[in-house]
């Protein structure tokens, strides 16, 4: 029946034979299903952010009180470097491409991806780089130690783990590329006819600026770790001074890719938000324009203000000063998307639900997290805090309240669409305050010991940073545990609970609300009718 009904149609509907799929594990492994991947992705994210969640505690424990508890030094650094990496390329970077997948075709009413068997290799790509990076601990030697930046000299003298974490990013920027040429390709070609970019979703819009930037940013990652590879296999002196290399010379390439980086895990965010907020308060978002023209200048400006990141290296005043100005010029266009987002909020009929909590946490915490990186900007005090544990509680504002929370807040917000179940309010409530207050107690006395001098990245410190070291790893352990109530809250929605509707949220517009809850596992034989009234909901 399969074969004569693809016959029939393949001229029209050559997808069609999406919809009859093996049941099983090959279900799974052979996918070329949006949702599937989709999903693939944020399972994968999720375990990842288990692992990396649980190197961050062994941190954590280690730094509970003064001198050596639990670990050696070296088994510090590499728990160090290990959470940063599979933070951010394995679960932060993942999450936001598994949503991309689910939702980006469902909004401008594509019946799939525009390269669907490319899209399931750029996810099957994930899970040996991950089993490479988390085996490299087991290596003689052991992983890599070097901090996620991989600075040389430590990155050419380590052992094969560092071998192996190179292997592994060069995997994850692949895996990286190949899903942004995706998605970009999707949104520009397979929008629904009256769809222009002006009247597009703003989730699409800032994965549409995150594919370019990860297309142009991630062969300068492949490129520095490359060449470490080389100096350290093929007798090449890149980064080794007594070959007449220079170290500062990755840093700089590092960084021409890092800001951009940064940006790529926070534009994803930015979309988020700008369905959730307008949503729960029963408006349409103010100033879709200005929003856009945001997006497009952060993800512009955002490469040429790397090397504030490398204050201290020794680069000229007027380069400090440019870097400086640069860096203050980019805070413009995120204030101009809280201003928005506020202005959304003004007079608007704003419920509660965790969606909306999970906006308002990221809106105050991401903010918090932009104003110390402000403060940073200054190259006079970025002296003073450089690799001081204030740099280590401004970057997790700004990516676990950035990243993680607008995260979550999509999770509540599209788990009905995805379930066709209503997950349970109550703990996705407690699930949110329980995250605010841990994260909290957990990252904001770690402004203070920066500012009091504390180091990052080691393992034992003097009497004078104990009590806030206490506070701190007391916060983190309450906001890991605190992370497995999602995962019962998702189980439950899966199993079952109340039904959803098509549009379980009142104050929610777009094509992927007209749809059943759950969506059908193939969305648009047709492409749907666009209501351009309802384009900048």
């Amino acid at each position: 029946m399969q074969a004569t009904h693809t016959a029939g149609h393949a001229g029209d509907h050559h997808h069609d034979d999406h919809a009859h799929y093996p049941s099983g594990w090959k279900r799974w492994v052979t996918t070329t299903n949006h949702k599937d991947i989709g999903s693939m992705y944020l399972w994968f994210s999720f375990v990842m952010f288990l692992v990396g969640g649980a190197m961050s505690l062994i941190i954590r424990a280690e730094l509970f009180s003064p001198g050596l508890q639990y670990v050696s030094p070296e088994f510090y650094n590499q728990m160090l470097t290990l959470h940063a990496l599979i933070m951010v390329f394995g679960a932060i970077m993942p999450a936001f491409v598994g949503f991309a997948n689910w939702m980006i075709p469902m909004m401008i009413g594509a019946s799939d991806m525009a390269f669907a068997r490319m899209n399931n290799w750029s996810f099957w790509l994930l899970p040996p780089a991950a089993i490479l990076l988390t085996v490299s601990i087991f290596v003689p030697g052991g992983a890599a130690g070097t901090g996620w930046t991989l600075y040389p000299p430590l990155s050419v003298q380590m052992g094969i783990g560092m071998d192996m974490t190179i292997f592994a990013v060069h995997i994850l920027g692949m895996s990286s590329i190949m899903g942004s040429i995706n998605i970009v390709t999707t949104i520009l070609n397979l929008r629904t006819p009256g769809m222009t970019l002006m009247k597009m979703p703003l989730f699409c819009w800032t994965w549409l600026v995150t594919g370019f930037l990860l297309i142009a940013s991630m062969p300068i990652l492949a490129g520095a770790v490359t060449m470490l590879l080389t100096d350290r296999h093929f007798g090449t002196t890149f980064f080794n001074a007594a070959g007449g290399g220079d170290p500062v010379l990755f840093q700089h390439i590092f960084w021409f890719f890092g800001h951009p980086e940064v940006y790529i895990i926070a534009l994803p965010a930015f979309g988020v938000v700008s369905h959730v907020i307008p949503a729960f308060s029963r408006k349409h978002l103010f100033g879709y324009t200005s929003m856009v023209y945001a997006i497009a200048a952060i993800g512009l400006i955002s490469f040429f203000v790397w090397a504030h990141h490398m204050y201290v290296t020794g680069i000229p005043l007027t380069g400090q000063l440019y870097f400086m100005y640069a860096t203050m010029l980019i805070a413009v266009p995120t204030g101009v998307k809280v201003f928005n987002w506020v202005t959304t909020m003004w007079r608007g009929s704003l419920t509660f639900e965790t969606p909306m909590l999970f906006a308002l946490g990221f809106l105050v915490l991401f903010t918090i997290g932009g104003l110390t990186g402000l403060v940073l900007a200054m190259t006079a005090v970025d002296i003073q805090l450089q690799d001081t544990y204030y740099v280590v509680a401004h970057f997790h504002y700004v990516m676990v309240a950035g990243a993680l929370f607008s995260a979550y807040s999509g999770l509540y917000f599209w788990l009905p669409k995805w379930t066709g179940h209503m997950y349970n309010e109550g703990l996705g409530k407690l699930h949110f305050w329980l995250s605010i207050i841990f994260f909290n107690i957990a990252f904001f006395p770690q402004h203070f010991l920066g500012l009091a001098g504390m180091p990052r990245r080691i393992p034992d410190y003097s009497q004078q940073f104990a009590d806030f070291n206490v506070v701190s790893s007391v916060g983190a352990f309450g906001f890991g545990l605190s992370q497995l109530l999602v995962l019962i809250v998702v189980f439950q929605a899966v199993k079952g609970g109340a039904k959803a509707d098509s549009r379980p949220w009142d104050g929610a517009h777009g094509l992927e609300w007209t749809v059943p809850s759950p969506a059908p596992y193939h969305t648009f034989e047709d492409p749907p009718a666009f209501d351009a009234a309802e384009a900048h909901a």
